[in-house]
């Protein structure tokens, strides 16, 4: 069989992930505090006919030998974390990390998540909480009959009581940083875990050793550029549409050779 039918089918199987990849970067163009996904391409084995260097004679040897390649695979998709724009809520409880970071959330099992999305809310007892209803770590609770509330970019939450003169501390919003933010695990729900990939968690106060501030009022969005994906997607269908047409010509090479010979 020709061996040109397998590499192609490699790249358009590559080239399928490729579109899946950018197909979930379109669809979460308006996700607050997304990070787009990029693949990354490896090529496969090479099955060397003639080693390069390998001696032709006692004075000679081969300039570049001869290697044929076997394909192309996805070796894996690579988190980008540059940061997206910020926009204005005017929300007190709508919170983006202008810089590095990331907020801390309790799962139900006790366990701690990351996120980008800053787009928290209150629940019945009055504590601070994301769009699926886990807790902000550390925990803050709202109490009854406040007006207004302040959180600093350092993330210096209080509150303004009806009836009190002077605003209450609330406690401080903690941010976190990794030295391989790509490496962490993506849950959905805007959520990820830390990794051996990833390191470990390096708590911090905001504004502070690296760590972005935290702007209240503001969100931020997606890092998904359109027209990059637009482009890339363009490009994609080009190579699966080469690789398709190889696969057509060395059907046609086969065909000629079994109605001919």
């Amino acid at each position: 069989m020709h061996a040109a039918l397998y590499v192609s089918k490699t790249g358009l199987s590559a080239q399928d992930t490729q579109l899946t990849t950018i197909s979930n970067n379109l669809a979460n163009a308006s996700t607050v505090g997304f990070k787009r996904d990029a693949a990354v391409f490896e090529d496969l084995l090479y099955q060397i006919t003639r080693q390069p260097g390998a001696q032709t004679t006692q004075d000679t040897t081969l300039p570049s030998g001869l290697q044929l390649g076997t394909g192309v695979r996805v070796v894996g998709t690579q988190k980008q974390f540059g940061e997206g724009s910020l926009q204005v809520t005017d929300q007190s409880l709508d919170l983006a990390i202008s810089g590095r970071g990331f907020f801390q959330i309790t799962m139900p099992d006790g366990s701690t998540s990351y996120t980008r999305n800053g787009q928290f809310h209150l629940n019945a007892n009055g504590e601070i909480v994301n769009a699926n209803g886990l807790l902000l770590e550390p925990a803050i609770t709202i109490p009854e009959n406040t007006s207004t509330v302040t959180i600093g970019t350092d993330g210096t939450v209080s509150a303004n009581i009806l009836g009190e003169a002077d605003p209450q501390l609330l406690g401080t919003i903690e941010t976190v940083d990794f030295i391989n933010p790509a490496g962490l695990q993506s849950l959905g729900g805007n959520l990820f875990y830390e990794t051996a990939a990833s390191g470990n968690p390096v708590t911090g106060t905001a504004g502070l050793d690296g760590l972005g501030e935290i702007m209240q009022g503001t969100l931020e969005n997606s890092n998904v550029d359109i027209v990059e994906e637009m482009v890339n997607m363009i490009t994609t269908q080009r190579v699966y549409e080469l690789n398709s047409k190889v696969v057509s010509t060395a059907d046609q090479m086969l065909q000629y050779i079994t109605q001919n010979l």
